[in-house]
C-alpha cells in the first residue's frame, strides 16, 4: 500500500533525490538540488501572476533559452521594472523555487538589498570586495548561480561596475566559470514610462494584452540613462548592452487587485465572496486622479487587508 504506482524515469530520480538529501548533505556542490521546473514556472505564474502578459512571456522564453543552449557566452541578466506591487519579487520568488529544489534557501541563491546589505557609500570598497567574493564562492559552489538584488535602482554604480565582469562575455573571470549563472535586477525605474503606455492604450480603447516591447524597450531604457542618482545611468550596464533582457511590470487594474485578493482569502484558507473581494480592491488607492484606474499601491497591501475579514 503506497507504493504501488510505479515510479520511473525524472519522476523517480527527484523522489529518490529527496529521499537521500533529507538525511543531510547529498553533494559538495549542491548541483543535486538544482530541478529547473521550466513547465512548472510557466504554470505557477499563469494561474499566479495577474495582468503581467509581458514578465511572463519574456522570462519563460529567457529561462528556456538560456538553460537549453549547449554553448553560452556570458550570465543571463533579467531587468525587471515597473511600480512597487506589481510583482516582480513574486516572480524572483517563484523562479528561485523552480529552479532549486529548495528555493530562496538554496546555497546556490544569493539574494541582495540595497539599502540593507550595501547601506553606507562611504563602505562602498568594503562591498565591492565582500560581493565579488560571496559571487566568486557561490558560482565555484554551484554549477547554475542565481543572484537577485533588490531595489537595484538604489545600488551605488561603483557596485554594478565590480559586478560587471560576471555578467560579461568570454570573461572567465580567472578559473570560476560564471555563465550559468543568471542575475535578476529589480526595480522601480521605468514605472513611469511603463504605466504611460499603458494609461495610453487604455485612452485610445486597446486592450492591455495589445502592448508590446516595441512599444517600451526603447522609452523603457531611454528613462533609465536619465541623469540621475541611480546606478544603471552611471554604470555601464546599459552602454555595453549587459542586460540581456528588461521585464516590465504593467500597473495593475481593478480586477487585478481583485484577483489578488481572491488568493490571499485562498492561501489562509478563508471564504470568501465577491462583495468582499470588492470590499478589499477599494480599500486600495488607484491613480490618476481622473481615471482611477491603476492601483497605487499594485497588489502589496492585499494580504494585510483580509486581516479585516477575520471571524
Amino acid at each position: 500500500p503506497g507504493w504501488s504506482l510505479p515510479l520511473v524515469g525524472q519522476d523517480y530520480l527527484e523522489v529518490l533525490s529527496t529521499w537521500y538529501c533529507s538525511f543531510g548533505r547529498c553533494c559538495k556542490t549542491g548541483d543535486c538540488r538544482i530541478i529547473n521546473n521550466i513547465t512548472g514556472l510557466e504554470a505557477d505564474l499563469n494561474t499566479q501572476l495577474h495582468g503581467q502578459h509581458l514578465a511572463k512571456g519574456i522570462v519563460i522564453q529567457a529561462l528556456q533559452g538560456f538553460l537549453q543552449s549547449p554553448q553560452l557566452q556570458k550570465a543571463l541578466v533579467l531587468s525587471f521594472h515597473g511600480w512597487s506591487g506589481t510583482g516582480k519579487n513574486f516572480v524572483a520568488r517563484l523562479l528561485a523555487s523552480h529552479l532549486y529544489r529548495d528555493g530562496l534557501k538554496s546555497e546556490c541563491v544569493r539574494v541582495f538589498i540595497s539599502l540593507f546589505h550595501f547601506p553606507h557609500h562611504n563602505y562602498v570598497d568594503s562591498y565591492k570586495a565582500q560581493l565579488e567574493k560571496q559571487i566568486s564562492e557561490t558560482v565555484q559552489l554551484c554549477k547554475q548561480s542565481l543572484f537577485i538584488f533588490d531595489e537595484a535602482e538604489k545600488l551605488h554604480f561603483s557596485l554594478l561596475e565590480a559586478i560587471k565582469p560576471f555578467m560579461a562575455p568570454h570573461d572567465t573571470k580567472g578559473q570560476v566559470d560564471y555563465r550559468r549563472s543568471i542575475f535578476l535586477f529589480l526595480s522601480n525605474l521605468g514605472g513611469n514610462t511603463i504605466n504611460e503606455v499603458a494609461l495610453d492604450f487604455w485612452r485610445a480603447g486597446r486592450a492591455r494584452e495589445e502592448i508590446s516591447m516595441d512599444f517600451l524597450e526603447q522609452r523603457l531604457q531611454l528613462e533609465l540613462l536619465e541623469p540621475a542618482e541611480n546606478g544603471y545611468a552611471h554604470s555601464h550596464l546599459l552602454k555595453e548592452n549587459l542586460i540581456d533582457f528588461f521585464v516590465p511590470f504593467l500597473p495593475l487594474e481593478y480586477h487585478h487587485v481583485k484577483l489578488c485578493a481572491r488568493d490571499a482569502f485562498l492561501a489562509r484558507g478563508l471564504p470568501y465572496t465577491e462583495a468582499s473581494l470588492d470590499e478589499v480592491a477599494r480599500m486600495m488607492v488607484f491613480v490618476p486622479k481622473e481615471e482611477k484606474l491603476f492601483s497605487a499601491q499594485g497588489c502589496k497591501s492585499v494580504s494585510q487587508r483580509i486581516n479585516y475579514f477575520l471571524p
